[in-house]
């Protein structure tokens, strides 16, 4: 039995069967953008769920917001290790972008102890501190999610972006629906569907899209044009 064994190959098959399915059982769909076609379709790539086509919201232009942030060096905050460890940690340091999960953080345990609050809440508090551009990631933390909104509101914290997808069953579709309600630049999941491998999904999707357009450019403007015979 042969069988493709090489990783690259078998991402680029796999993105080929999902426009595939996509063409056959959901004729007619269009992306708004090639960055949400990027972010939906690596969605679907990780769960292999179709579902993530419709499920899946962008508000305030979100995606140049992420950018931006990006591209002025700030910080993504992800609320699990396995946002963490999924995440392209290498692209993220040729970028020079900083990466944190804080629910381990030492004071950040104090915090939630002495405020009788989830750790995932005291890193969101812990987060607003620290300077720069900020992205939040959650992808298990309904109730820190809350946690921020309500700071925002309260003018404590800046959220340049947030991307929330919480799974599960408590509190999650109410933290994403207010999520999507409020002011703030989000990605979000309608519905119970997400989790921390979405979240993975999400962000290597754009720093992925974001290093193509910087490639093209750089091949575009860096190669020189053959001159035709006669030309100066």
């Amino acid at each position: 039995m042969s069988y493709i064994q090489n990783p690259s190959s078998i991402e680029e098959k796999s993105f080929k069967i999902i426009q595939s399915v996509i063409d056959e059982e959901h004729a007619g769909y269009t992306f708004q953008t090639e960055m949400e076609e990027s972010i939906i379709k690596r969605a679907i790539h990780t769960s292999g769920d179709f579902d993530y086509l419709y499920n899946l919201r962008f508000t305030h232009h979100v995606n140049d917001k992420i950018i931006e942030v990006l591209q002025n060096k700030g910080t993504i905050f992800v609320d699990s290790s396995i946002s963490l460890n999924g995440i392209n940690k290498r692209v993220l340091d040729q970028m020079g972008v900083k990466y944190q999960c804080l629910i381990n953080n030492e004071e950040v345990v104090n915090l939630a102890r002495e405020k009788q609050i989830t750790r995932a809440m005291a890193a969101v508090e812990y987060a607003a501190k620290i300077e720069g551009p900020k992205i939040f990631a959650f992808g298990g933390a309904p109730t820190a999610l809350f946690h921020l909104l309500e700071l925002v509101e309260q003018g404590l914290v800046q959220a340049d972006a947030v991307i929330g997808v919480p799974v599960g069953f408590i509190n999650v579709e109410e933290s994403k629906n207010a999520l999507l309600e409020s002011s703030v630049p989000a990605i979000a999941t309608v519905g119970r569907k997400g989790g921390s491998t979405i979240v993975v999904a999400i962000i290597n999707a754009i720093i992925y899209q974001m290093r193509e357009v910087i490639t093209d450019d750089y091949v575009r403007y860096s190669t020189p044009t053959t001159k035709k015979e006669g030309e100066n």
